[in-house]
């Protein structure tokens, strides 16, 4: 071979590599990123189909809370050498079996199995190829009812929203009675003198992973988002209340629910009724003393410690009613995201006289007014009323009076949407419209996940549009951007709104007149 031939082919196969590693990154058929170190030990992730997002699922973000750290604050993941393969979810927490309910399909559940009470794992979707990019960070918060949920559920998946450029993070928190069980033991050996909130207590933890360990998968520790539905908006609701996440996160985002006044299904007790609670539990089960209860199996505590367990004001993550927080301006001050669904839980059907009888006896001289805004003068129309009436009072009256209160700061700006879309469906499915929960799978861009529903160039619109608002929203703190329609910050004066549906648009709040009369009716 020729001396000038050797030197061109010489050059060719040492540009080669450096060509491929140009055309794979490319095209995005390769993520660097499969391994990363964390303080407990380095983990190794899957990639997907096309190479472009790694899924790190299963990390210990925390010890397993079993044993002697049953009713504890989360403790650190203990150190592992060598590389954990983080490729499927750690348990879901300990709670019932699932079971599908009304509209609620095995999509919207956990796994059967596994259950656990060994269950404080988080998972990370990220497509950074380089640990320097500092990806805007995203936790998501999951919900039910502070009894039941995970991470595992399928319409949870990170990927899509990773593939827009961020760092999609979800954790799994204690529910039940293992996330929310206070007892004057409890609070007495605590070195905070606090009991009854570990299920938040593991979700500041998660943020303090976060922040310690994020920055290896490419994100930015400087710059997250929490967000949470149902339950978890409420959680929200309470981490930007609580002194102990200052400086962990930038901004919020509530997605039907919130603790900003008396809630007739979540209640948040004080810290001593909840003692108090604890102690009768504890005497009905037999347990003679903390050794006892936590020697308990798991499947026996669920069982024996029966309760409506939720947060509390303990004097520690809460240490007011978040009520007296948020009206006091003394949460952490961030751009937010608030919102509610059209349909929520729906409702059975109900008798305009039962109706009328009700208002009559709950709002007495003021029942007429009521009306006005809930009528119920057939059948079918008082059962729309009870419908409008249990969404508001759950999930949209908290949600507008936070948003008012918000917009009065100026370093705070709120935006605030009503998802409408009554999600397309097939038989029996159809009367639940746009259901609590319905607004997760546009935002997170994932119809896919969904079993059995017509979806149509709609919806698959709608979902690429809202899930270009939330990314936009983590991203700077403000969902506007590039060929999307203007949302409007929202204000106490203006009362703009943006309403997604088939054809989204910004609007006055349909419901004002309504939410006002309820909540010049509701403690706060």
């Amino acid at each position: 071979m020729k001396k000038s031939a050797k030197l061109v082919l010489g050059t060719l196969l040492l540009a080669a590599p450096l060509f491929m590693l140009s055309f794979i990154v490319k095209t995005g058929h390769i993520v660097s990123l499969t391994t990363a170190h964390t303080e407990a030990g380095d983990v190794s992730g899957v990639k997907n189909a096309d190479g472009e997002i790694t899924a790190f699922k299963g990390i210990p973000f925390a010890a397993p809370p079993v044993g002697d750290l049953r009713w504890k604050a989360p403790q650190p993941a203990k150190h592992w050498d060598g590389v954990k393969k983080c490729d499927a979810f750690g348990p879901s927490p300990m709670q019932a079996k699932p079971t599908p309910f009304m509209v609620y399909t095995s999509e919207f559940l956990i796994p059967e199995q596994p259950i656990s009470e060994d269950c404080l794992y988080l998972n990370v979707w990220t497509g950074a190829k380089a640990k320097s990019e500092k990806r805007p960070v995203f936790l998501w918060i999951y919900g039910g009812g502070f009894s039941s949920g995970g991470t595992a559920c399928p319409i949870y998946d990170g990927e899509a929203m990773a593939k827009k450029g961020i760092i999609f993070v979800s954790a799994n928190y204690r529910v039940g009675v293992f996330g929310f069980f206070a007892h004057p033991e409890l609070t007495k050996e605590s070195p905070d003198k606090q009991s009854g909130n570990y299920g938040l207590m593991d979700q500041v933890a998660a943020l303090k992973w976060i922040k310690k360990n994020i920055a290896a998968f490419g994100g930015d520790p400087n710059n997250v988002t929490i967000a949470g539905q149902s339950a978890g908006s409420m959680a929200v609701n309470a981490l930007v209340a609580s002194p102990l996440t200052k400086g962990l996160f930038n901004r919020a985002i509530a997605e039907s629910g919130s603790l900003t006044v008396k809630n007739p299904a979540i209640p948040t007790g004080t810290l001593k009724l909840a003692e108090a609670d604890g102690v009768k539990a504890a005497d009905k089960a037999g347990a003679k003393s903390l050794a006892d209860l936590r020697a308990m199996p798991a499947e026996d505590a669920m069982k024996k410690l029966q309760g409506r367990y939720s947060p509390i004001v303990d004097g520690y993550v809460l240490p007011e009613p978040i009520p007296d927080i948020v009206a006091a301006g003394k949460q952490n001050h961030m751009p937010v995201i608030i919102g509610w669904n059209g349909d929520e839980f729906g409702s059975g059907p109900v008798k305009k006289e039962d109706f009328v009888k009700r208002a009559q006896q709950t709002y007495g001289a003021d029942a007429e007014t009521f009306l006005k805004f809930f009528p119920a003068e057939t059948d079918e129309q008082a059962t729309a009323s009870q419908v409008k009436l249990s969404r508001d009072q759950v999930f949209a009256l908290s949600g507008y009076n936070w948003a008012n209160i918000q917009s009065g700061y100026a370093d705070a700006p709120v935006y605030v949407y009503n998802f409408d879309r009554k999600i397309p469906a097939n038989g029996d499915f159809v009367k639940y419209g746009a259901f609590h929960t319905g607004e997760v799978c546009y935002v997170m861009n994932n119809l896919k996940f969904l079993n059995n529903r017509p979806f149509g160039p709609t919806d698959n619109k709608l979902a690429d549009m809202m899930s270009d608002y939330w990314v936009n929203f983590i991203k700077t703190g403000n969902p506007n951007g590039n060929g999307l329609p203007e949302w409007p910050k929202y204000t106490a004066a203006g009362n703009l709104v943006e309403v997604f549906d088939a054809e989204s648009k910004s609007a006055k709040l349909p419901d004002k007149g309504a939410l006002d009369f309820l909540l010049s009716k509701t403690g706060k």
